[in-house]
Protein backbone atom coordinates (compact mmCIF):
# COMPACT_ATOMS: atom_id res chain seq x y z
CA UNK A 1 0.00 0.00 0.00
CA UNK A 2 2.56 2.24 0.64
CA UNK A 3 4.69 1.77 -2.41
CA UNK A 4 1.10 2.19 -4.17
CA UNK A 5 0.65 5.62 -2.43
CA UNK A 6 4.41 6.95 -3.16
CA UNK A 7 4.27 5.64 -6.70
CA UNK A 8 0.93 7.82 -7.29
CA UNK A 9 2.03 11.12 -5.61
CA UNK A 10 5.38 10.96 -7.41
CA UNK A 11 4.69 12.89 -10.61
CA UNK A 12 3.22 15.58 -8.53
CA UNK A 13 5.09 15.86 -5.28
CA UNK A 14 8.93 15.34 -4.26
CA UNK A 15 9.74 11.96 -2.17
CA UNK A 16 10.57 13.68 0.86
CA UNK A 17 8.14 16.89 1.26
CA UNK A 18 8.70 19.25 3.59
CA UNK A 19 5.90 19.72 6.84
CA UNK A 20 4.90 22.23 8.79
CA UNK A 21 2.31 21.60 11.40
CA UNK A 22 0.60 24.83 12.68
CA UNK A 23 -1.50 23.96 16.11
CA UNK A 24 -3.59 26.51 17.66
CA UNK A 25 -4.19 26.44 21.54
CA UNK A 26 -7.92 26.32 22.39
CA UNK A 27 -9.29 27.74 18.64
CA UNK A 28 -12.90 26.31 18.13
CA UNK A 29 -14.45 24.52 14.80
CA UNK A 30 -16.25 27.52 14.30
CA UNK A 31 -13.93 30.40 15.08
CA UNK A 32 -12.36 30.73 11.27
CA UNK A 33 -14.49 32.05 8.40
CA UNK A 34 -14.02 28.95 6.61
CA UNK A 35 -15.93 26.99 9.18
CA UNK A 36 -18.88 30.23 9.67
CA UNK A 37 -17.35 32.35 11.96
CA UNK A 38 -18.79 36.00 10.56
CA UNK A 39 -17.81 38.56 13.50
CA UNK A 40 -13.66 37.28 13.52
CA UNK A 41 -11.47 38.33 10.35
CA UNK A 42 -9.57 35.42 9.39
CA UNK A 43 -8.61 35.97 5.61
CA UNK A 44 -5.17 34.22 5.48
CA UNK A 45 -6.51 30.63 6.91
CA UNK A 46 -9.58 30.97 4.73
CA UNK A 47 -7.28 31.37 1.83
CA UNK A 48 -5.19 28.73 2.77
CA UNK A 49 -8.41 26.38 3.03
CA UNK A 50 -9.33 27.79 -0.50
CA UNK A 51 -5.85 26.51 -1.68
CA UNK A 52 -5.95 23.41 -0.16
CA UNK A 53 -8.98 20.89 1.78
CA UNK A 54 -10.67 21.93 4.62
CA UNK A 55 -11.59 18.77 6.69
CA UNK A 56 -14.83 18.72 8.58
CA UNK A 57 -15.10 15.83 10.32
CA UNK A 58 -11.82 15.58 11.99
CA UNK A 59 -11.16 15.43 15.97
CA UNK A 60 -8.12 16.45 18.72
CA UNK A 61 -6.76 13.91 20.36
CA UNK A 62 -8.55 14.81 23.98
CA UNK A 63 -10.40 17.87 24.74
CA UNK A 64 -7.82 19.43 26.72
CA UNK A 65 -3.90 20.20 25.99
CA UNK A 66 -0.96 18.18 27.30
CA UNK A 67 -3.02 14.26 26.06
CA UNK A 68 -4.51 15.81 22.97
CA UNK A 69 -0.43 17.29 22.26
CA UNK A 70 1.04 13.13 23.28
CA UNK A 71 -1.47 11.55 21.18
CA UNK A 72 -0.49 14.33 18.34
CA UNK A 73 3.28 13.42 18.32
CA UNK A 74 2.96 9.75 19.15
CA UNK A 75 -0.16 8.25 16.84
CA UNK A 76 -1.21 6.68 20.09
CA UNK A 77 -5.07 7.06 20.65
CA UNK A 78 -5.67 8.37 24.25
CA UNK A 79 -6.34 4.66 25.48
CA UNK A 80 -2.90 4.12 25.53
CA UNK A 81 -0.72 7.39 25.13
CA UNK A 82 1.75 7.90 27.90
CA UNK A 83 -0.19 11.24 29.41
CA UNK A 84 -4.27 11.39 29.65
CA UNK A 85 -4.56 14.70 31.29
CA UNK A 86 -3.41 17.57 32.31
CA UNK A 87 -0.58 16.88 35.22
CA UNK A 88 1.25 19.98 36.79
CA UNK A 89 4.61 19.11 37.77
CA UNK A 90 6.35 22.32 40.29
CA UNK A 91 7.80 24.84 39.45
CA UNK A 92 7.27 24.29 35.90
CA UNK A 93 6.19 21.89 33.52
CA UNK A 94 3.85 19.44 33.35
CA UNK A 95 4.27 15.21 33.12
CA UNK A 96 7.38 13.77 30.90
CA UNK A 97 6.70 11.86 27.87
CA UNK A 98 9.50 8.73 28.80
CA UNK A 99 12.62 8.45 27.46
CA UNK A 100 12.40 6.75 23.81
CA UNK A 101 9.20 7.61 23.30
CA UNK A 102 8.69 7.44 19.09
CA UNK A 103 7.45 11.11 18.44
CA UNK A 104 6.62 12.96 14.62
CA UNK A 105 10.02 13.92 15.58
CA UNK A 106 11.85 11.54 16.11
CA UNK A 107 10.80 9.39 13.32
CA UNK A 108 11.36 12.29 10.67
CA UNK A 109 14.71 13.38 12.39
CA UNK A 110 15.94 9.77 11.74
CA UNK A 111 15.32 10.20 7.77
CA UNK A 112 17.34 13.14 7.87
CA UNK A 113 14.33 15.39 8.66
CA UNK A 114 15.62 18.63 10.08
CA UNK A 115 13.46 19.07 13.40
CA UNK A 116 12.25 22.38 15.02
CA UNK A 117 9.31 23.50 17.11
CA UNK A 118 8.54 26.97 17.95
CA UNK A 119 5.47 27.68 20.45
CA UNK A 120 4.24 25.76 23.81
CA UNK A 121 5.82 22.31 24.57
CA UNK A 122 3.73 20.80 27.24
CA UNK A 123 4.88 17.30 27.66
CA UNK A 124 7.81 17.62 30.48
CA UNK A 125 9.42 19.81 32.79
CA UNK A 126 13.57 21.43 32.67
CA UNK A 127 15.71 18.48 33.08
CA UNK A 128 13.02 15.37 32.35
CA UNK A 129 12.96 12.71 29.89
CA UNK A 130 10.03 14.88 28.01
CA UNK A 131 11.98 18.04 26.79
CA UNK A 132 11.67 18.33 22.97
CA UNK A 133 15.60 17.67 22.16
CA UNK A 134 15.26 14.47 24.25
CA UNK A 135 12.12 13.45 21.77
CA UNK A 136 13.53 13.92 18.36
CA UNK A 137 13.62 17.79 18.16
CA UNK A 138 16.77 19.39 16.78
CA UNK A 139 16.16 22.92 18.19
CA UNK A 140 13.34 24.36 19.59
CA UNK A 141 12.29 28.09 21.28
CA UNK A 142 9.25 28.64 22.93
CA UNK A 143 7.32 27.87 26.07
CA UNK A 144 8.21 24.81 27.94
CA UNK A 145 5.37 24.79 30.48
CA UNK A 146 2.01 24.99 29.64
CA UNK A 147 0.89 26.87 32.32
CA UNK A 148 3.64 29.49 32.03
CA UNK A 149 1.89 30.06 28.62
CA UNK A 150 -0.89 31.63 30.54
CA UNK A 151 0.80 34.76 30.15
CA UNK A 152 1.96 36.26 26.29
CA UNK A 153 4.27 38.51 28.43
CA UNK A 154 6.24 35.41 30.09
CA UNK A 155 9.16 36.34 32.20
CA UNK A 156 11.34 33.65 30.39
CA UNK A 157 10.93 31.43 27.38
CA UNK A 158 13.40 28.47 26.16
CA UNK A 159 16.05 27.66 23.54
CA UNK A 160 17.50 24.23 23.13
CA UNK A 161 17.27 23.38 26.82
CA UNK A 162 18.74 27.03 28.13
CA UNK A 163 16.23 29.51 29.97
CA UNK A 164 15.93 33.22 27.78
CA UNK A 165 15.10 35.57 30.31
CA UNK A 166 12.85 38.45 29.06
CA UNK A 167 13.58 41.67 30.92
CA UNK A 168 11.02 43.93 31.38
CA UNK A 169 8.07 41.37 31.46
CA UNK A 170 6.73 40.56 35.26
CA UNK A 171 5.47 37.67 36.55
CA UNK A 172 0.59 38.21 36.95
CA UNK A 173 1.64 41.39 34.83
CA UNK A 174 -1.08 42.31 32.00
CA UNK A 175 1.49 43.56 30.13
CA UNK A 176 5.57 44.11 29.60
CA UNK A 177 8.21 44.64 27.19
CA UNK A 178 8.10 41.59 25.55
CA UNK A 179 5.28 39.64 23.84
CA UNK A 180 5.61 36.12 23.08
CA UNK A 181 4.11 36.27 20.02
CA UNK A 182 6.11 38.11 17.36
CA UNK A 183 9.12 36.29 19.19
CA UNK A 184 7.81 32.63 18.23
CA UNK A 185 6.87 33.87 14.79
CA UNK A 186 10.40 35.51 13.94
CA UNK A 187 11.49 32.14 15.30
CA UNK A 188 9.69 30.17 13.11
CA UNK A 189 10.46 32.26 10.07
CA UNK A 190 14.29 32.30 10.77
CA UNK A 191 14.00 28.46 10.65
CA UNK A 192 12.65 28.64 7.39
CA UNK A 193 15.51 30.49 5.98
CA UNK A 194 17.85 28.50 7.67
CA UNK A 195 16.84 25.12 6.80
CA UNK A 196 15.58 25.76 3.45
CA UNK A 197 17.85 23.48 1.71
CA UNK A 198 17.35 20.51 3.41
CA UNK A 199 14.02 18.41 4.33
CA UNK A 200 12.64 19.66 7.26
CA UNK A 201 9.64 19.19 9.35
CA UNK A 202 8.44 22.65 11.63
CA UNK A 203 6.08 22.07 14.11
CA UNK A 204 4.54 25.51 15.70
CA UNK A 205 2.04 25.06 18.34
CA UNK A 206 1.20 28.66 18.66
CA UNK A 207 -0.48 29.97 21.79
CA UNK A 208 -2.75 31.58 20.45
CA UNK A 209 -6.12 32.37 21.32
CA UNK A 210 -5.83 30.82 24.67
CA UNK A 211 -6.27 33.03 27.53
CA UNK A 212 -4.62 35.02 29.13
CA UNK A 213 -6.71 38.09 26.90
CA UNK A 214 -3.54 39.95 25.78
CA UNK A 215 -3.31 41.09 22.53
CA UNK A 216 -0.96 43.82 21.51
CA UNK A 217 -2.29 47.11 20.70
CA UNK A 218 -1.84 47.20 16.98
CA UNK A 219 -4.02 43.79 16.64
CA UNK A 220 -6.73 45.34 18.90
CA UNK A 221 -7.32 48.87 17.12
CA UNK A 222 -9.24 47.56 14.04
CA UNK A 223 -11.78 45.64 16.47
CA UNK A 224 -12.17 48.62 19.07
CA UNK A 225 -15.85 50.01 19.01
CA UNK A 226 -16.94 47.07 16.90
CA UNK A 227 -18.89 44.89 19.38
CA UNK A 228 -20.78 45.79 22.73
CA UNK A 229 -18.80 45.15 25.81
CA UNK A 230 -18.78 44.81 29.48
CA UNK A 231 -15.02 44.94 30.53
CA UNK A 232 -13.83 41.96 32.54
CA UNK A 233 -12.64 42.16 36.20
CA UNK A 234 -10.25 39.22 35.95
CA UNK A 235 -13.41 37.29 38.48
CA UNK A 236 -12.66 34.02 36.39
CA UNK A 237 -9.45 33.93 36.13
CA UNK A 238 -6.28 35.57 34.26
CA UNK A 239 -5.80 39.33 33.70
CA UNK A 240 -8.58 41.86 33.58
CA UNK A 241 -9.34 43.18 29.55
CA UNK A 242 -11.43 46.27 29.57
CA UNK A 243 -12.87 44.93 26.05
CA UNK A 244 -12.68 41.21 26.12
CA UNK A 245 -14.72 40.99 23.07
CA UNK A 246 -12.20 42.87 20.77
CA UNK A 247 -9.47 41.81 22.47
CA UNK A 248 -10.22 37.68 21.60
CA UNK A 249 -11.44 38.49 17.91
CA UNK A 250 -7.90 40.41 17.84
CA UNK A 251 -6.08 37.63 19.32
CA UNK A 252 -7.76 35.12 16.48
CA UNK A 253 -6.99 37.37 13.53
CA UNK A 254 -3.31 37.69 14.59
CA UNK A 255 -2.76 34.08 14.92
CA UNK A 256 -4.38 33.75 11.24
CA UNK A 257 -1.73 36.66 10.26
CA UNK A 258 1.17 34.99 11.45
CA UNK A 259 0.00 31.46 9.68
CA UNK A 260 -0.75 33.71 7.11
CA UNK A 261 3.41 35.50 7.37
CA UNK A 262 4.54 31.50 7.43
CA UNK A 263 2.99 30.44 4.12
CA UNK A 264 3.99 33.57 2.52
CA UNK A 265 7.48 32.61 3.76
CA UNK A 266 7.20 29.09 2.60
CA UNK A 267 6.19 30.49 -1.08
CA UNK A 268 8.70 33.50 -1.03
CA UNK A 269 11.74 30.97 -0.84
CA UNK A 270 10.10 28.91 -3.76
CA UNK A 271 9.19 26.07 -0.79
CA UNK A 272 5.10 26.21 -1.57
CA UNK A 273 4.94 23.67 -3.78
CA UNK A 274 7.59 20.99 -1.64
CA UNK A 275 5.93 21.55 1.92
CA UNK A 276 2.77 19.84 2.95
CA UNK A 277 1.24 22.73 5.06
CA UNK A 278 -1.30 21.28 8.23
CA UNK A 279 -3.39 23.64 10.85
CA UNK A 280 -5.53 22.24 13.43
CA UNK A 281 -6.16 23.22 17.09
CA UNK A 282 -5.39 21.34 20.11
CA UNK A 283 -9.13 21.44 21.18
CA UNK A 284 -12.32 23.08 21.56
CA UNK A 285 -12.71 26.87 22.93
CA UNK A 286 -12.68 27.62 26.32
CA UNK A 287 -15.19 27.87 28.81
CA UNK A 288 -16.23 31.11 29.36
CA UNK A 289 -13.46 32.25 31.56
CA UNK A 290 -11.06 34.95 31.35
CA UNK A 291 -13.16 37.12 29.67
CA UNK A 292 -14.07 34.65 26.55
CA UNK A 293 -17.30 34.65 25.34
CA UNK A 294 -18.09 31.66 22.81
CA UNK A 295 -21.46 32.07 22.88
CA UNK A 296 -21.70 35.03 21.60
CA UNK A 297 -18.84 34.63 18.53
CA UNK A 298 -20.73 31.06 18.29
CA UNK A 299 -17.23 29.48 18.94
CA UNK A 300 -18.36 26.08 18.10
CA UNK A 301 -20.63 26.12 15.26
CA UNK A 302 -23.74 24.77 17.40
CA UNK A 303 -21.49 21.47 18.54
CA UNK A 304 -22.55 20.94 21.94
CA UNK A 305 -19.73 20.97 24.67
CA UNK A 306 -16.32 22.76 24.90
CA UNK A 307 -12.69 22.24 26.29
CA UNK A 308 -13.11 19.44 28.82
CA UNK A 309 -15.80 18.09 26.77
CA UNK A 310 -16.27 14.52 25.17
CA UNK A 311 -19.28 16.51 23.45
CA UNK A 312 -18.43 17.80 19.61
CA UNK A 313 -17.56 20.91 20.86
CA UNK A 314 -14.60 19.65 23.06
CA UNK A 315 -13.25 17.62 20.10
CA UNK A 316 -14.29 18.40 17.00
CA UNK A 317 -11.25 21.12 15.24
CA UNK A 318 -10.55 22.51 11.88
CA UNK A 319 -7.92 20.47 10.05
CA UNK A 320 -6.72 23.01 6.75
CA UNK A 321 -3.96 21.04 4.45
CA UNK A 322 -2.13 23.07 1.64
CA UNK A 323 0.57 21.24 -0.80
CA UNK A 324 -0.36 22.48 -4.35
CA UNK A 325 -0.54 19.51 -6.93
CA UNK A 326 -1.06 16.83 -4.14
CA UNK A 327 -3.82 18.58 -2.43
CA UNK A 328 -6.94 19.08 -4.20
CA UNK A 329 -8.17 23.16 -4.06
CA UNK A 330 -10.87 24.81 -2.60
CA UNK A 331 -12.39 21.09 -1.49
CA UNK A 332 -14.30 19.98 1.78
CA UNK A 333 -13.71 16.32 2.88
CA UNK A 334 -15.74 14.35 5.28
CA UNK A 335 -13.00 12.07 6.09
CA UNK A 336 -13.16 11.05 9.55
CA UNK A 337 -9.57 10.97 11.38
CA UNK A 338 -7.70 12.50 14.78
CA UNK A 339 -4.53 13.57 15.80
CA UNK A 340 -3.71 9.96 15.53
CA UNK A 341 -4.06 9.51 12.10
CA UNK A 342 -1.01 12.49 11.32
CA UNK A 343 1.75 10.68 12.34
CA UNK A 344 1.33 7.86 10.34
CA UNK A 345 -0.11 9.92 7.59
CA UNK A 346 3.45 12.42 7.68
CA UNK A 347 5.50 9.53 7.55
CA UNK A 348 3.41 7.84 4.53
CA UNK A 349 3.78 10.43 2.54
CA UNK A 350 7.61 11.13 3.70
CA UNK A 351 8.31 7.47 2.33
CA UNK A 352 8.48 6.53 6.27
CA UNK A 353 7.38 3.48 7.80
CA UNK A 354 5.22 3.63 10.71
CA UNK A 355 5.58 1.81 14.17
CA UNK A 356 3.24 -1.37 13.87
CA UNK A 357 2.24 -0.60 17.46
CA UNK A 358 0.36 2.68 15.99
CA UNK A 359 -3.22 3.78 16.86
CA UNK A 360 -3.49 6.17 14.27
CA UNK A 361 -4.44 5.35 10.62
CA UNK A 362 -2.92 7.34 6.94
CA UNK A 363 -5.38 9.80 5.66
CA UNK A 364 -3.36 10.42 2.75
CA UNK A 365 -5.74 8.95 0.05
CA UNK A 366 -7.76 11.44 1.25
CA UNK A 367 -5.51 14.33 1.41
CA UNK A 368 -4.70 13.46 -2.52
CA UNK A 369 -8.22 13.16 -3.42
CA UNK A 370 -10.46 14.93 -0.63
CA UNK A 371 -12.74 12.18 -1.03
CA UNK A 372 -13.59 10.33 2.31
CA UNK A 373 -12.79 6.64 3.07
CA UNK A 374 -14.29 4.42 5.97
CA UNK A 375 -12.33 4.14 9.23
CA UNK A 376 -11.99 2.16 11.97
CA UNK A 377 -13.78 3.37 15.38
CA UNK A 378 -12.28 6.59 16.63
CA UNK A 379 -12.01 6.04 20.67
CA UNK A 380 -11.24 8.54 23.55
CA UNK A 381 -10.94 8.57 27.12
CA UNK A 382 -10.31 11.83 28.86
CA UNK A 383 -9.67 10.97 32.87
CA UNK A 384 -10.52 15.22 33.50
CA UNK A 385 -13.78 16.71 34.21
CA UNK A 386 -15.26 13.85 35.99
CA UNK A 387 -13.33 11.50 33.88
CA UNK A 388 -15.60 10.44 30.17
CA UNK A 389 -15.52 8.06 27.36
CA UNK A 390 -16.51 8.64 24.22
CA UNK A 391 -16.15 6.27 20.57
CA UNK A 392 -17.04 7.26 16.87
CA UNK A 393 -17.98 5.13 14.32
CA UNK A 394 -19.51 5.91 10.68
CA UNK A 395 -21.83 8.67 11.84
CA UNK A 396 -22.72 6.97 15.59
CA UNK A 397 -21.08 8.77 18.38
CA UNK A 398 -21.38 7.32 21.96
CA UNK A 399 -20.56 8.77 25.04
CA UNK A 400 -20.60 8.08 28.86
CA UNK A 401 -19.34 11.14 31.23
CA UNK A 402 -19.12 11.45 35.09
CA UNK A 403 -17.30 7.87 35.65
CA UNK A 404 -15.70 9.22 38.86
CA UNK A 405 -18.81 10.41 40.56
CA UNK A 406 -20.32 6.36 39.21
CA UNK A 407 -21.49 7.86 35.74
CA UNK A 408 -24.54 9.09 34.04
CA UNK A 409 -25.22 6.19 31.47
CA UNK A 410 -24.52 5.49 28.14
CA UNK A 411 -25.16 7.93 25.34
CA UNK A 412 -25.81 7.86 21.65
CA UNK A 413 -26.21 10.29 19.12
CA UNK A 414 -26.83 10.27 15.48
CA UNK A 415 -24.23 12.94 13.87
CA UNK A 416 -25.68 12.60 10.20
CA UNK A 417 -29.19 14.15 12.09
CA UNK A 418 -28.01 15.34 15.27
CA UNK A 419 -24.34 16.80 14.69
CA UNK A 420 -25.27 19.10 17.81
CA UNK A 421 -25.64 16.17 19.75
CA UNK A 422 -29.39 16.83 21.06
CA UNK A 423 -31.32 14.00 20.99
CA UNK A 424 -29.65 11.06 23.20
CA UNK A 425 -30.97 7.43 20.97
CA UNK A 426 -29.17 5.03 23.25
CA UNK A 427 -32.76 3.34 24.85
CA UNK A 428 -33.36 2.81 20.79
CA UNK A 429 -30.00 1.34 19.86
CA UNK A 430 -28.83 -0.99 23.15
CA UNK A 431 -26.97 -3.58 21.16
CA UNK A 432 -25.21 -0.55 19.38
CA UNK A 433 -24.28 0.73 22.60
CA UNK A 434 -22.93 -2.54 23.64
CA UNK A 435 -20.42 -2.85 20.63
CA UNK A 436 -19.33 0.44 21.15
CA UNK A 437 -18.49 0.13 25.00
CA UNK A 438 -17.00 -2.71 24.21
CA UNK A 439 -15.00 -0.96 21.59
CA UNK A 440 -13.32 1.66 23.78
CA UNK A 441 -12.99 -1.37 26.71
CA UNK A 442 -11.02 -2.81 24.08
CA UNK A 443 -8.95 -0.04 23.80
CA UNK A 444 -7.95 0.72 26.66
CA UNK A 445 -4.60 -0.05 28.53
CA UNK A 446 -4.44 0.70 31.98
CA UNK A 447 -2.26 3.01 33.04
CA UNK A 448 -0.38 3.72 36.94
CA UNK A 449 -0.30 7.32 36.05
CA UNK A 450 -3.94 7.45 35.10
CA UNK A 451 -6.11 5.25 36.90
CA UNK A 452 -9.55 4.69 35.49
CA UNK A 453 -11.42 2.49 37.77
CA UNK A 454 -14.84 1.47 35.47
CA UNK A 455 -12.20 0.09 32.43
CA UNK A 456 -9.63 -0.98 34.63
CA UNK A 457 -12.04 -3.56 36.09
CA UNK A 458 -13.27 -6.17 34.22
CA UNK A 459 -16.03 -6.14 32.28
CA UNK A 460 -18.72 -7.93 34.91
CA UNK A 461 -17.95 -6.12 38.05
CA UNK A 462 -17.89 -2.49 36.53
CA UNK A 463 -21.14 -0.63 36.99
Amino acid sequence: MLAAVLLALAPQTPSRPNVVLIVADDLGYGELGCYGQTKIATPNLDRLAAQGLRFTQFYAGAPVCAPSRCVLLTGLHSGHAFVRDNVEVQPEGQLALPEGTFTLARGLDSAGYATGLVGKWGLGAPGSSGTPEKQGFDEWFGYLCQREAHSFYPTHLWRNGEKVELEGNARGATGGKHHAQPLLTAEALDFLERRRAEPFFLYVPFTLPHLALQPEERDLEPYRGKFAETPYDGSKGYTPHATPRAAYAAMITRLDADVGRIVAKLDALGLGEETLVLFTSDNGPTHDVGGVDTEFFASTAGLRGRKGSVYEGGLRVPLIARCPGVVPAGKSCAQVAGFQDVLPTVLELAGIASPPELDGASFAPALRDGEARPRSTLTFEFHGYGQQLAARRGDWKFVQRELAQGGRGSELYDLATDPAEARDVAGEHPELVSELLAEVRAAHRPSAEFPLPYLDAPPSTSK
